[in-house]
């Protein structure tokens, strides 16, 4: 394999590139929703046949920060949105400050789920044997799933934000040196991709997790 400026020697022009790499990351965006989807299922299933624990569990979260962190990332879909169109405009400094918004409305995000996660330890929320829950013990087995499937949903999400942020600071770094124009631009437009996949996903984790049986409290 060789390069010629920035277009790889297996592709003939750039727009042949541009196409092969935005359907490879469209494949790999599938992979994903198949394997949150697979997450998603395991909570909805659980949830409907505890719907009473799961709905008091939910209602130990935070709806507040997570209303936040929900406005942060919108947000930052937008700002991301926005250094894409910088880039295949070849407007360098706006693409530098709409990538600079995005990696800090991240940093936001994840600064304030480890708020939340420091919440559920300090009021004994992790499962595990210093689990604390009212209700006899099948409320307390249901309610300990529950949480389980809370932090490993928010979990895997939040390893994806910081994946997204690793990838971030690479296009940032690049973008310092000049390397995007309106003619080479694939690797912004493909990392946004990402970006919004993650975003989108919490968008939909948000309302599962935190709103179901908020009108219950």
């Amino acid at each position: 394999m060789h390069r010629t400026g920035e277009l790889y020697g297996q592709f003939q022009t750039l727009d042949q590139q541009r196409e092969a790499s935005s359907l490879g990351m469209w494949v790999f965006l599938i992979t994903e929703v198949m394997f949150f989807g697979g997450a998603f299922l395991t909570y909805t299933i659980n949830r409907s046949l505890y719907p009473t624990v799961f709905g008091e569990a939910s209602r130990e979260l935070n709806v507040a920060l997570g209303g936040f962190n929900t406005a942060v990332l919108i947000s930052s879909s937008l700002t991301m949105a926005m250094a894409v169109w910088a880039s295949q405009n070849g407007k360098r400094k706006q693409l530098i400050l709409f990538l600079c918004a995005t990696l800090l409305l991240g940093g936001v995000f994840l600064g304030v789920k480890y708020i939340e996660y420091a919440e559920k330890f300090h009021h004994h929320l992790v499962p595990g044997a210093s689990f604390q829950f009212p209700g006899d013990v099948g409320a307390r087995a249901h309610a300990q799933l529950f949480f389980s499937l809370y932090f490993g949903l928010t979990g895997l999400h939040a390893l994806h934000m910081i994946v997204g942020a690793g990838l971030l600071v690479w296009l940032l770094r690049q973008a310092v040196r000049g390397r995007f124009t309106p003619q080479y631009n694939s690797p912004v437009e493909i990392c946004g991709l990402y970006w919004h996949f993650v975003d989108i996903v919490w968008i939909y984790l948000f309302p599962l997790l935190y709103l179901i049986d908020l009108h219950k409290k």
